[in-house]
């Protein structure tokens, strides 16, 4: 059966071993109000993630497969919009086939174009757009007009947008990071904290992207305290479609501060917004949940003693010009100057389910309580009837503590500021949560081990190094929009419209192994295992929520394992809190969305992207390139390793979105090998490298993770330089007696070269191949031929899971082959490339063992005074168990239907 076969074939076909059947297992469907309905998505079409065409057209970027041979380089496409009539779109290769042909596409299309529910991209040429995004460069700036704004940037200095203009009007201007350091953790009487603000600088910019749809602008640098320290190193990107009206933001920032006198009181994105309407036309608006909003004017005319006239209110309430003041009634025109001018406001949301807004007349008055809610939104408007700034943050209140101000409405010039870490909250504290207890050598470390989970280390809990991303939009506005437009533009900052293909054309291109089939319920058999897929999916869905993974540094990432005798997943518990990319998750949710096309999916996997690719790894300092192990604090573990900061969990996030930053984070591990030379992962458990002067590299988690960081930089440039330490790499495992039995080799980071140990017993370990590896040799056997290394590989999947005895007589030892639900989809991958019917059958019947038995295939309801709030309880789920069960039950439905 060739390549393409397969695909057809798995795509059609899925079911479980009919051993399962006898079960008898359904599982309850999990409905909530969060609960995504299922998209018809046609093969050959493009559609929104969440089924419909959003009311605010902002602009749109995508990713997009392409299956071998069928799109070379320098080709035209187009989109069809469902009308079928084109549409303008801008294109540009993120990666490449080994004959060179396009894998990936990215794609931009402009903003305020209808493309309706299902649209489609072909070869031929497309139109351009109605007002292509120009670029112009100076010595000192660099200037974006799309047609409906200019944006002008300066190269050096504090401002990252210097100002923002339409109809040749300024509307807003001198853009800035701002934020506040704070020397101690706590302000206290005896022991006053002093704190001191700092902005940005910046260092350099570039053009990414200039046009004609879309032009990108990326501003590094850092900021700068008020004592001239430089410190929190940032990346921002500037986005503009043409024909919208609205700056898209992506700001990242590294803390390198000294955890013990360096906390963060305030971060956020502070500019000027140009006022030019009476006090009475000017608006301020803050956006709720669930469609809710507050608007009120700086000066109220409603509620008065005196009555203006309806059609002065009524003006004034829907955000539009009120009628000539000569139109009014004389009792309010001429009392005007004894109505107050409420000049500062402040949305402040410290947790998750609480925002309070509150304002006052000026400085030195007492603040006013206006109202409160539950969720903002995060967007808020500042201007007024001739214009101003509508502008928020994505996933406002889930990274809470965060807080918009707004001051001197009344004044001719404004300010708003965006705070990502809000200065009412407590100062942001990341040192390690515990003195280490006593644990000061290796074997008390280990020790420890065994009773609470957590590898520590004394100087390894660092935070220093780790990132945050924050997104944000300023929609620059020629008049106060409507309160429905209002909320049409903040549904599209808090939750970004994704654009993505069928799950029938991301299988029919092969991408990423090919390794997952089409959800096929035609059998009662072939459903129960559909449905537990499905409940896995939901039932995490609605832990985030109720558990409250939310805030700053939390969200996106998922807890380890549970306490069912406090009802609580283990978030204080060493090693069995924050689960940092641990036996994979984020495979399980790219592959389950990959097969469903399921919104809820999607965002599960993309914000553990978003979340691990920052946090969970270092991006400077002395673990550079590495990441952390789970623990209570996600940089608390001192197993310091390849295996999460890995490529094999990010680039499905960066092909399918074209997202940037995602991009940046695949560029920094390319070489974060090197780390090898310098941490020994296994230095508390295992002999140092018999090899004097190299590093020691495990077969698994460690190459098998700098694998999917050279395949990646080997598909995103084609260059042969690292396809060169692939098939070097691979050549070297394969002609080893004991291939990937050997355990590990001696390793010279500098030239990417495997140096055997001398020949002993086999060394495994049950880690090995569930990090990616499985994945990524899928796909490297798939796109190299270096029949030794498939060889090895073929071998190693037959005997991990085989019995003791055929172990003995191939290897001539034998060992205990741990997690075999994981490693069934290596057997069924063994079966599936040799053509073996029983070894196909073993695969299953290593996949039923999990299956049912004592585990309650569902989840209970627990209440007061059991716990804080009601939860759905399923005490038996791990999410090891949940990611490696949902990997294999995927991959041995692609992989072996026929031994059903």
């Amino acid at each position: 059966m060739n390549r393409r076969d397969f695909l057809i074939k798995t795509a059609l076909a899925a079911s479980i071993p009919a051993a399962m059947s006898a079960s008898g297992q359904s599982f309850p469907a999990l409905a909530s109000a969060g609960h995504t309905t299922a998209v018809a998505r046609q093969p050959g079409q493009l559609s929104w993630l969440d089924g419909h065409e959003p009311a605010a057209k902002t602009g749109h970027t995508w990713g997009h497969p392409w299956p071998t041979g069928q799109l070379k380089a320098g080709q035209s496409l187009r989109l069809l919009n469902s009308s079928g009539e084109r549409v303008p779109v801008q294109t540009w290769p993120t990666a490449y086939w080994p004959d060179g042909s396009i894998k990936w596409t990215g794609h931009a299309v402009p903003a305020n174009i209808a493309l309706g529910e299902q649209f489609k991209l072909e070869k031929g040429n497309g139109p351009a757009p109605r007002a292509p995004v120009k670029v112009r460069q100076t010595a000192t700036a660099i200037s974006v007009d799309n047609g409906i704004f200019t944006c002008v940037v300066n190269k050096q200095g504090k401002h990252i947008v210097e100002r923002l203009e339409r109809n040749k009007k300024i509307i807003a201007q001198h853009a800035r990071l701002v934020g506040l350091r704070q020397d101690k953790p706590v302000n206290e009487p005896e022991s006053p904290a002093r704190v001191e603000s700092f902005e940005s600088s910046i260092e350099r910019i570039s053009v990414e992207q200039e046009g004609p749809v879309r032009a990108v602008l990326k501003l590094e640098g850092k900021h700068r305290t008020t004592s001239g320290r430089e410190w929190l190193p940032f990346s921002l990107r500037l986005y503009i479609y043409a024909g919208g009206e609205s700056l898209q933001i992506s700001h990242t920032f590294i803390y390198d501060g000294d955890d013990q006198q360096d906390f963060i009181k305030g971060l956020g994105l502070q500019f000027d917004v140009i006022q030019h309407d009476e006090f009475y036309n000017r608006h301020v608006r803050f956006v709720g949940e669930q469609g809710g909003l507050w608007g009120e004017s700086p000066q109220g005319i409603t509620g008065l003693r005196r009555d203006p006239g309806k059609a002065v209110r009524d003006a004034q309430v829907a955000g539009i010009a009120t009628p000539p003041l000569k139109e009014w009634d004389e009792r309010v025109s001429s009392r005007l100057h004894w109505v107050p001018v409420w000049n500062d406001y402040t949305l402040s949301q410290l947790t998750a389910n609480g925002f309070g807004i509150k304002k006052r007349t000026k400085p030195g008055h007492a603040w006013i309580d206006a109202d409160q809610g539950r969720r903002s939104n995060g967007v808020a408007f500042l201007g007024g009837v001739s214009g101003g700034i509508l502008f928020g943050m994505r996933d406002f209140w889930q990274l809470h503590p965060v807080q918009i101000d707004i001051r001197n409405a009344g004044a001719d010039v404004a300010q708003a500021t965006l705070w990502f870490w809000s200065p009412e909250a407590e100062a942001m504290d990341v040192r390690f949560y515990h003195d280490g207890l006593g644990q000061e050598t290796y074997e008390q470390q280990l020790d420890a081990l065994n009773i609470t989970y957590e590898d520590y280390e004394p100087g390894f809990g660092s935070a220093y190094g780790v990132a945050r991303t924050t997104n944000m939009s300023l929609f620059v506005l020629a008049a106060t929009p409507s309160r429905e437009q209002t909320i049409a533009m903040a549904d599209t900052i808090a939750t970004p419209p994704r654009i993505i293909a069928a799950p029938a054309d991301y299988l029919a291109a092969g991408v990423f192994g090919g390794l997952w089939s089409l959800p096929d319920r035609t059998s009662p058999e072939k459903r129960a295992i559909e449905e537990r897929l499905d409940w896995q999916i939901e039932f995490y869905h609605r832990q985030v929520d109720q558990r409250h993974w939310y805030g700053f540094w939390n969200y996106g990432d998922v807890m380890h394992a549970y306490d069912e005798d406090r009802h609580v997943w283990r978030y204080d518990i060493g090693g069995y809190a924050w689960d940092n990319s641990e036996l994979s998750p984020d495979l399980w949710l790219w592959y389950s969305f990959l097969r469903t096309g399921d919104a809820n999916t999607f965002r599960l996997a993309e914000n553990m992207t978003r979340h691990n690719r920052d946090v969970d790894m270092y991006h400077a300092g002395r673990f550079k390139g590495l990441g952390t192990r789970h623990n209570v604090q996600h940089w608390g573990c001192s197993a310091k390793q390849l295996r999460i900061s890995t490529a094999a969990y990010r680039r499905f996030h960066y092909y399918i979105t074209a997202d940037e930053r995602t991009g940046d984070v695949l560029n920094e591990v390319i070489h974060a090998d090197r780390a090898l030379a310098t941490l020994d992962a296994t230095r508390k458990v295992a002999a140092p490298s018999p090899i004097p002067g190299k590093a020691k590299i495990g077969v698994g988690t460690d190459w098998g993770s700098a694998a999917a960081n050279w395949l990646t930089a080997w598909e995103r440039t084609g260059s042969d330089e690292y396809k060169h330490y692939l098939e070097k790499s691979m050549r070297v495992i394969g002609e080893h007696p004991l291939g990937f039995f050997a355990g590990g080799f001696g390793y010279d980071a500098d030239t990417k070269t495997l140096h055997p140990f001398p020949v002993e017993k086999p060394s495994i370990s049950h880690l090995s191949s569930v990090f990616g590896l499985i994945e990524v040799c899928t796909e490297l056997n798939q796109l190299l031929d270096v029949p030794e290394f498939k060889a090895a590989w073929l071998r190693y999947g037959r005997l991990y899971n085989a019995s003791r005895e055929e172990q003995r007589a191939e290897l001539g030892a034998e060992f205990n082959n741990n997690l075999v639900v994981a490693h069934s989809r290596l057997t069924a991958y063994v079966a599936q490339q040799e053509g073996d019917n029983a070894l196909a059958k073993r695969a299953w019947t290593e996949f039923s063992r999990e299956w049912g038995g004592n585990r309650k295939i569902a989840f209970d309801e627990i209440k007061g005074p059991d716990v804080l709030n009601p939860i759905d309880e399923a005490a038996w789920v791990s999410t090891n168990d949940a990611a490696q069960w949902g990997l294999a039950a995927i991959q041995n439905l692609a992989l072996v239907p026929e031994a059903l």
